[in-house]
């Protein structure tokens, strides 16, 4: 089983940081999307509208997802890489 080369390409160290960044961002906004659809889901519930509320809800499922996704990416890429390696 062979590793991945990491000094075959120059400017492989700033993509992996480039990579980790955008993980990172993505689980701000993620943060950011359930703060915001909480509040939504806040004010459709007080102020008996449904379509807000039934919008705020949803919109609080959607980011848990997305941070499940950006947590959870490595996870994927690891297991087809260690199955591509025992392909003879």
């Amino acid at each position: 089983m062979s590793a991945p080369n990491s000094s075959g390409l120059p400017g492989i160290a700033q993509l992996r940081d480039i990579v980790g960044a955008v993980m990172t961002v993505g689980l701000f906004l993620s943060v950011l999307a359930l703060i915001v659809s909480a509040i939504v889901r806040g004010f459709g519930a007080n102020s008996s509208n449904p379509h807000p509320a039934s919008r705020g809800k949803t919109g609080v499922l959607v980011p848990c997802g997305a941070a499940i996704l950006c947590g959870a990416a490595v996870t994927p890429i690891n297991f087809f890489w260690t199955v591509g390696q025992a392909v003879n």
